[in-house]
């Protein structure tokens, strides 16, 4: 990078790093999902300088995936993560359980009642939020895609030997 300074080149050598790591949106999410892609876009984008604002986009990201993608019908975001645990992989269960603390510090100011001080997002917590909402899509887009993408291709080679096709789930 060069800037002229009083009609003098001057050289400066400056070093970038990206605030943070690439986190990429699954094809299947923006092409079923692009309002959610684009929300969990801006929780990563927003990261970097706020850890809050991040977790508050994730939190949003979180319902509105689990009223989509997981059928939820309430309206609270605590009842409708208790109403979708229990058809989500336990790792995954136990992480969107968790994080819905993470959500909470984010949107709702609380004390801590030994220090009495604001509980705050931490860097982890945040990023923490992000890989939970990757395991959901994974887990609701990337993987029911792939399914039947191999169920596709069963049929068709099913076809061709004159069997009838797989039965639906």
């Amino acid at each position: 990078m060069s800037t002229v300074l009083d009609s003098q080149r001057v050289s400066i050598d400056t070093l970038f790093y990206p605030q943070s790591r690439p986190r990429p949106v699954p094809q299947e999410v923006q092409v079923a999902a692009p309002n959610l892609a684009s929300d969990f876009s801006e929780a990563v984008a927003v990261l970097p300088f706020s850890r809050k604002a991040s977790a508050a986009l994730s939190r949003r990201c979180l319902q509105h995936l689990l009223t989509t993608a997981g059928k939820a019908k309430s309206r609270d975001l605590a009842d409708q993560i208790d109403e979708v645990l229990p058809t989500l992989p336990e790792h995954l269960a136990a992480d969107v359980d968790a994080i819905r603390h993470v959500g909470n510090f984010a949107a709702h100011p609380m004390k801590s009642k030994i220090t009495g001080e604001i509980v705050d997002v931490e860097d982890e917590e945040a990023e923490w939020t992000l890989d939970v909402l990757e395991g959901l899509f994974d887990f609701y887009f990337v993987e029911a895609a792939r399914a039947q993408a191999r169920r596709s291709k069963m049929n068709q080679k099913l076809s061709d030997l004159g069997k009838p096709p797989l039965k639906q789930p």
